[in-house]
């Protein structure tokens, strides 16, 4: 069987697009949470047991921790972070880099793509998660460029199912 069969990725918006306010809120994060919990549970419940996090702010982060949670009940589910370049988080505020730090260390693999940041990297990071995969699920909130868009683009043109958990309006 090809392990693509039962791989899924991820791809979503950073907090600085998801979130009018500075600062997200309980509420708003606890709805996306919800939302990749309940979609994360049916593709486990289709057969998927591999999942791939690019571990990014915002999103990308409740993936993996979503991913880690499930895992207690499905021993069979790993997770692979996929991180772009060797200093992803060297310039994140500090409580990020160690929420990052502390989910990178629960995940069953880590794979770098690159050791150093060059323009096209986040590009490549998500091609090679989609390359690998048969379901991409996505927080996408409709914005006709960016990160999370070339990745629906991609994984559409390469015959990736894809899924979209929209963003409510009161998220935005």
């Amino acid at each position: 069987m090809d392990p693509r069969e039962k791989t899924a990725c991820f791809t979503g918006h950073r907090p600085e697009k998801l979130f009018l306010s500075d600062t997200e809120t309980a509420a708003q994060v606890l709805e996306i949470r919800r939302s990749l919990h309940a979609r994360i549970l049916q593709a486990v419940d289709d057969g998927y047991t591999t999942f791939l996090c690019g571990m990014a702010q915002g999103t990308d982060l409740y993936f993996c921790q979503a991913v880690l949670d499930l895992r207690q009940a499905h021993p069979d589910v790993t997770i692979e972070a996929a991180v772009p370049f060797a200093g992803q988080a060297d310039r994140w505020p500090a409580a990020d880099q160690a929420r990052r730090l502390a989910l990178l260390d629960q995940c069953d693999l880590e794979t770098v793509v690159q050791h150093t940041y060059t323009p096209g990297c986040m590009g490549r990071r998500n091609r090679y998660m989609v390359d690998r995969s048969s379901l991409l699920l996505a927080v996408y909130d409709g914005t006709p460029r960016g990160g999370t868009m070339n990745t629906l683009a991609y994984a559409m043109r390469q015959g990736v199912q894809t899924v979209i958990l929209p963003v409510e309006e009161e998220v935005r």
